[in-house]
This record gives structure tokens, sequence and C-alpha cells, in this order.
């Protein structure tokens, strides 16, 4: 019995020590579990994710930011500073018919009739390709997006030579022609799949009534395109309002240039440039760009207006 009590009395006081160490470990795990729990694969994943898309944020904002500071300063550079005394000079010095009214006619004449064109071709050729089921549809349409592939300065050469020859060159129609001809392929793609997305059934029903497939386009199929005719519509103008060498290419007339080529005229001889001119020129340049979204911005919001067309 004294061997037994011992041996139960001599067990908690060599226990406690262990338990001792155990508890402080355990609290040292969990000390430590602590920070490496807040950085997870997820978090790790998550931070990065949010650093990449601010660097692609000020990667937008500095030129933005250079932008409207370097139009409202009379001695700007290529550095981003506020400017000390803020002026509207650059404005004045560029608001004249020569420098910029001109152009931007030029340019609204230039890149709407070859929009126009352009949405009323893809239009036409989207509707054999949505609605007829064929094997050559498919490579057709692989086709037409290696074709926008194609960089435009590889083609510039042999479409020049051709202009001469048919006397389109220095013409505003057929620099429109070729602009509208450059964006067709994607604007087909475009309208195609939007197409798609209009049921076969009301055109059936049109055709019952005595319709035919233009009419069917133009009354039945077209107005439920709204959303997608206008994004055809806006990339297309916004692709050939920033062209640069196409007029340049296709256009010798001073008076004839769009506002993408006359945006030389900032940039002198010998490296000196007019920053803060060419800033404010650059702003009057995208004004119109920005109004036309703004304008049709809420026929994009939704989908198509299909709600209760196929029923009964």
């Amino acid at each position: 019995m004294s061997a037994l009590s011992g041996r139960t009395l001599s067990h908690p006081a060599k226990s406690a020590p262990l338990r001792s160490r155990i508890t402080r470990s355990r609290t040292t795990k969990r000390r430590t579990a602590g920070p490496r729990a807040a950085w997870s694969p997820r978090t790790r994943r998550r931070l990065a994710a949010d650093a990449a898309l601010f660097v692609v944020a000020a990667a937008f904002v500095l030129p933005l930011a250079w932008l409207i500071l370097a139009s409202v300063d009379g001695e700007a550079t290529l550095r981003v500073s506020a400017p000390g005394s803020p002026t509207l000079d650059n404005f004045q010095a560029v608001w004249t018919d020569e420098i910029t009214f001109t152009p931007m006619l030029n340019s609204l004449l230039l890149c709407g009739g070859a929009t126009i064109l352009t949405v009323a071709c893809a239009a036409l050729a989207a509707y054999p390709l949505s609605r007829f089921r064929s094997r050559l549809v498919r490579p057709y349409l692989l086709t037409i997006l290696f074709s926008t592939c194609l960089p435009i300065t590889a083609i510039m050469v042999p479409v020049y030579g051709l202009f001469v020859q048919v006397d389109l060159i220095d013409t505003m129609y057929g620099t429109a022609l070729f602009l509208a001809a450059s964006q067709l392929p994607f604007a087909i793609w475009l309208m195609k799949n939007f197409m798609d997305g209009v049921p076969v059934i009301l055109e059936e029903a049109a055709w019952t009534d005595g319709a035919s497939w233009l009419q069917s386009l133009v009354r039945v199929i077209l107005p439920l395109m709204g959303p997608g005719i206008t994004v055809v519509m806006i990339y297309s103008f916004i692709m050939m309002w920033g062209n640069f060498f196409v007029p340049f290419m296709l256009l010798l007339t001073p008076d004839q240039l769009p506002a993408s080529v006359s945006i030389f005229t900032f940039f002198g001889n010998y490296g000196q440039v007019a920053y803060g001119q060419l800033a404010a020129f650059s702003i009057l340049y995208s004004t119109p760009v920005i109004l036309l979204y703004v304008l049709i911005a809420r026929r994009m919001g939704g989908g198509f207006a299909l709600g209760g067309a196929v029923k009964g």
C-alpha cells in the first residue's frame, strides 16, 4: 500500500511540468498560427490580383491626369505636375477653324459615313450566316476572323496603287469606303452573334403575313437588335475615329485631313512639341466619342427587348 500510495502521490508532481510544457506549446502554436492563417493562399492570390488591378488602373489614370493638367498649364512638359497658374490659353490657341473645326468636321463626315456603311453591310452579311445552315458557314466565319488579324500596314501599298488606278486617291468617299471595308470583318462577326439571339419564330410569323426576308430583317430583327447594333456602331466609329495611317496615306489635300492626322501640326521641328496645345486638342478630339457613348449608353444597359415576344 505504501508503494502504491507513493506512486499515486508522485504521479501528479511529475505530470505537472509536462502539462505546463504542453500548454505553453499549444499557446505558442496558436500565436504563430494567427498571422499564417491571415496569409493563406487564397488571401495571397487576392492581394496579387488587387495589386495587378492597381497597376493597370495607374497605367490608365496617369496619362489622363497628365492630359487634364497639361491642358491648363501654359508651360506644360511631359511631367505630371499641377500647373502653377491654370490658364485657358491652350484651348484658345487651338479653338480655330484651321486647327480644330475643319479637321473635326472632316473626321465626322469620314467616320460617320463609314460607320453607317459598315453597319448596313454587316447586317446584310450576318443575316444568311445566322439563319441558313451550311458546312461553309464556320470556315467562312473563321476566315473573316483571321482577316481581322492582318495588319493594315501590310496591305496599304497595294491599296494605294489600286486607288491611284481607279482614281479614288485623295477623295473622302474613297477613304470612307476603305475604312468601312477594314472594319467590316469584325462587324460581321459581332452582328452575327447578336442576330443569333433573335428567335426564328418571329421571322416565320412575319413570313406567314406575307413579308419578304428583307422586310423581316428591317422590321423584325433589326429593331430587336438595338443593343447589338449599338455595340457594332460604337466599336466601328471609335476604331475609325482613331485611325491615323489610312487617311494619312489616301488623303493628300490639307483641307480634307481629319483630326487624327492634323494632330501632327503640334509636333514642330527639332523635337519641339507644344504639349499644352496638344493636350487641349486631345481633349476636344475625344469629346465626340464620349458624347456618342453617353447618348446611346441607355440602349446598351440591358439585353434584347424580347420579353413576351414569343408568347401567345
